[in-house]
């Protein structure tokens, strides 16, 4: 696979961009494409003691998209930014997939400006994968859209559904809505109205979840809009974070639980790294008319070879085509629930 790095993105610059695609070029096989300053990144590539690579290519692309600027603006105003360029290689048909650490709704924009939606996809959605006590599920949308109608989460189901059968080879994967209580009658409007939607849609539906039935992996989908879904995102990395914390803290309260914690060092190594967001590389953006994945701006190596990864397997495994496909199959359905609440 061609797969397109915009280098510069992240908090942390070059560094783990250019390494982890490096890791991935050795270790997976694709070629790399590095989109942003060339003379910067030969320079980072010389400071690696990696002059000239195998399966890695550079692009050319002199502006850059700030991480805290307004997305749309950034993006019109930098064509030649790493980002839009990145974006127009999949457009182009020169890269395969395209993977950022960058300003996650600059990255949005910059795949609807180039990439363009998939047909019939009204909104696409930030599809975070997540650990939980059974496995992986997906939560979307976990960001790029703040205020949903009930056909935007109808159809996040059905796109969830399809990225979790694609990558997971999950076979007939559970959708949940995310409510504060199982019972149909309970929740907001919004989730009252997108219920007997999400029924009509052709997916495995096991109704409302509420959050604490998420690390239990109730369902392998859970369905939200993009403020609510943030939020729960946040506070799932917070809370693995904290209870390592306090875990550590009690440890060293006495000499017998460090000792305890030493026999046990190979289960905590275990425990966190099922915990870490680098193990699934970033979020896909589904909905786009091409494999897209969001890297959180604190991006490690480890996450840069894992996302690499990902976009590959995603794009090899034809995602985007099944995603087509679904969507033909319920535009008609979408139609008439937007007929009816008009």
């Amino acid at each position: 696979m061609r797969i397109a790095l915009d280098a510069h993105g992240g908090d942390f610059g070059l560094k783990p961009n250019i390494e982890g695609a490096l890791l991935a070029a050795k270790k997976l096989g694709h070629e790399v494409i590095l989109v942003g300053r060339d003379p910067e990144i030969r320079e980072e590539l010389r400071r690696l003691g990696e002059d000239a690579p195998a399966r890695i290519s550079i692009v050319h692309a002199p502006q850059l998209v700030e991480m805290s600027a307004e997305p749309v603006e950034e993006c019109r105003s930098k064509p030649d930014s790493s980002l839009m360029v990145a974006a127009g290689l999949v457009h182009e048909g020169k890269a395969d997939a395209f993977v950022s650490a960058g300003n996650s709704g600059a990255i949005m924009v910059a795949s609807l400006l180039k990439i363009k939606r998939i047909p019939g996809v009204i909104r696409p959605a930030i599809a975070a994968p997540l650990p939980t006590y059974k496995g992986t599920s997906l939560l979307l949308d976990a960001g790029a859209n703040m205020d949903s109608k009930p056909w935007h989460l109808a159809q996040f189901a059905v796109m969830g559904s399809v990225y979790i059968s694609s990558l997971f080879a999950t076979e007939n994967p559970t959708v949940g809505l995310l409510s504060i209580g199982e019972e149909e009658t309970k929740g907001n409007a919004l989730v009252q109205e997108t219920i007997p939607l999400i029924k009509n849609m052709g997916v495995n539906f096991i109704g409302p979840v509420e959050g604490r039935d998420i690390p239990e992996g109730l369902a392998d989908v859970v369905v939200t809009d993009g403020f609510t879904g943030n939020v729960a995102l946040k506070l799932y990395e917070g809370t693995a974070k904290v209870v390592f914390k306090m875990l550590k803290e009690q440890i060293m309260r006495k000499f017998t639980y460090k000792i305890g914690a030493l026999l046990m060092r190979k289960l905590f190594r275990d425990m966190k790294l099922k915990m870490s967001v680098d193990v699934y590389g970033g979020a896909p953006l589904l909905g786009v008319n091409g494999v897209v994945i969001v890297c959180h701006g604190r991006v490690t190596a480890n996450a840069i070879f894992n996302a690499l990864r990902v976009s590959g397997e995603l794009a090899a495994a034809g995602m985007v085509e099944h995603i087509r496909k679904r969507m033909e199959q319920v535009k008609d359905r979408i139609a008439e629930a937007k007929e009816a609440q008009a």
